[in-house]
């Protein structure tokens, strides 16, 4: 059996090596595969994703690309399960276009969007492992397609109306069947198994083997990377605990009280619990006004805080009333 190198994760690579203007080549890479067109990148931009502090903990990375064309390439990489993943997508896609677009812009200089989500949970029902939205309008009777026309076409740069709206790409890594067909699959053998074969050729591997071997990476930068990956370990523990002591809760107190109201009640347990230890990893040690506040609290409170902790500077910022 051949051996393959020991590489880093491409999380890990999305937050502190592919954002460098000599590495490029490994992000065009997967960028020409799966979009089937040669991506050349202008620049990255940061994103709250890639704060290298105490944030770098969480389980999500994401960043925000130009491409020579000018249109904007949203790249999220997400391991934990997201119930409403997809509205983020679109809350994601809308705040990019309005972010890039000046006030005295007329509506034909919406920037292009494309959204590409690398994901390690199963996101909906569906047995393939890529999906790809797009835009279309169809006549309600003829069911014919509606076409720009030559004027438009000149005017938007672009030749067909799926070219002008938002595009969205899912890429389900772990519905992959580890057999890799073509360059797009080899790509998506190394987002699910953090190796490369011998044999691959797909545009950006050839890089991507040489930066992210980890034998390779100096000594400071191998430790965070280690602690990373046990930050990670921890936080999946975590939710994991909390999920069963709220079910356990849950399904105690439902054989008193009924099972709504004991499901109830064990979310809302779980809820606090997980809030608490999110705090204190993020925080350190809580002092009891924080305490008292979580307890007091409704769960869709607790949902906002267990949302909004990430970004907080602060304790008070977590708590603030928002308006």
């Amino acid at each position: 059996m051949k051996k393959y190198r020991s590489l880093i994760t491409f999380d890990w690579a999305l937050k502190r090596l592919l954002r460098s203007k000599a590495n490029f080549e490994v992000l065009e890479g997967l960028l020409s595969e799966l979009l089937r067109t040669d991506v050349s990148i202008v620049e990255i931009l940061e994103s709250e994703g890639n704060k290298e502090d105490k944030l770098d903990k969480y389980n999500r990375v994401d960043l925000k690309v130009k491409n020579g064309q000018g249109e904007w390439l949203i790249i999220e990489l997400q391991y934990e399960r997201e119930y409403d993943y997809l509205q983020r997508i679109l809350y994601g896609v809308a705040k990019t276009i309005t972010e890039h677009m000046r006030e005295s812009d007329p509506y034909s200089e919406v920037p292009k969007v494309i959204s590409i989500s690398i994901l390690y949970f199963d996101l909906g029902q569906g047995n393939d492992y890529i999906y790809h939205g797009t835009t279309s309008f169809r006549g309600l009777h003829t069911r014919d397609e509606l076409l720009l026309n030559e004027g438009q076409k000149d005017l938007f740069r672009h030749q067909t109306i799926r070219d002008i709206f938002p595009e969205i790409y899912l890429i389900k890594v772990n519905r992959f069947n580890d057999i890799a067909r073509d360059t797009l699959d080899e790509w998506i053998y190394f987002l699910k198994n953090g190796e490369i074969r011998d044999e691959f050729t797909a545009r950006g591997l050839a890089k991507a083997k040489e930066i992210l071997n980890i034998l390779k990476l100096p000594e400071a930068e191998r430790r965070a990377y280690e602690r990373y990956k046990e930050d990670l370990h921890f936080q999946a523990s975590m939710v994991q605990s909390t999920y069963v002591a709220g079910k356990l809760e849950g399904e105690k107190i439902g054989k008193l009280e009924g099972e709504k109201i004991g499901e109830q009640r064990g979310k809302l347990s779980g809820k606090i619990e997980m809030l608490t230890h999110l705090l204190q990893h993020r925080f350190g040690h809580l002092p009891p006004w924080v305490h008292d506040t979580i307890a007091q609290a409704d769960l869709p409170s607790l949902e906002a805080w267990s949302q909004r902790f990430m970004d907080a500077q602060s304790l008070e910022e977590v708590f603030a009333e928002r308006t």
